[in-house]
């Protein structure tokens, strides 16, 4: 599965190239969000198993768009990635989620050591 992590994202964000879907809970979009992105709250859905969930957000997705997928950790962003391939996006997970995310935005020693031996993030 492909994956990119956030300080490419981050690059691609500032460039405007990239169409972000997260997929978490509405609360927890509501609650702190990457800017510009698109909820479709299908996480719950994902992780049970309906890939299909999704299916219902396809027209907020441009279909000429590079997606990224986001949750919280990664996990079921990855079920949305296999879907949106699935249906002839060129989509990607944002590795580390989130949490990846937030750890990116706030320069924080864990984000620098993972990325630094590129495990984590």
């Amino acid at each position: 599965m492909s994956e990119i992590g956030p300080s490419e994202l981050g690059e691609r964000l500032a460039d405007g190239d990239v169409f972000v879907l997260d997929v978490r809970p509405r609360e927890n979009y509501r609650n702190g969000h990457i800017d510009g992105s698109y909820n479709a709250p299908v996480y719950h859905d994902l992780r049970s198993g309906d890939h299909a969930a999704l299916d219902d957000h396809m027209d907020e997705i441009p279909a000429d768009a590079d997606v990224v997928t986001v949750c919280k950790a990664g996990v079921v962003a990855k079920k949305a990635t296999s879907r949106l391939r699935e249906q002839g996006y060129d989509a990607r997970t944002l590795s580390g989620g989130f949490t990846g995310w937030k750890h990116y935005e706030d320069d924080t020693l864990l984000y620098r050591v993972a990325s630094a031996v590129r495990g984590l993030f």
